[in-house]
């Protein structure tokens, strides 16, 4: 995962077809976690907080972020739990930048 973290999404201009197949699959087992690559279509994961300020604090970082790196994904909010689902809209379907941004998140969530 610390080698996809370490990299920045890339602004796709459209044009490129989604990763399918054995490229999803090779990019899964590098991000590890509890990522689910949902249809070949997105990634998903379910965060899980102690309390409702954990998982609102946790939505912002991942925002900012989201910024940052020009990626912006879906993000549902609701007590002591987060839903991050991302893809890259330009294609509809996932391109390395959604692992990326994927990894990135995982490194947001305050260590224990």
């Amino acid at each position: 995962m610390t080698e996809l973290a370490a990299q920045q999404c890339v602004p796709c201009r459209g044009g490129v077809p989604p990763l399918t197949g054995d490229a999803l699959v090779t990019l899964q087992r590098a991000l590890g976690g509890d990522w689910q690559v949902v249809d070949e279509h997105h990634l998903e994961k379910v965060y899980p907080f102690d309390d409702f300020r954990q998982a609102l604090d946790f939505t912002v970082r991942v925002g900012e972020m989201a910024e940052e790196q020009g990626h912006h994904p879906d993000i549902g909010l609701s007590w002591g739990q987060v839903t991050v689902t991302i893809w890259t809209h330009k294609i509809d379907g996932l391109t390395e930048s959604d692992f990326v941004f994927a990894a990135k998140s995982d490194q947001l969530v305050p260590a224990e």
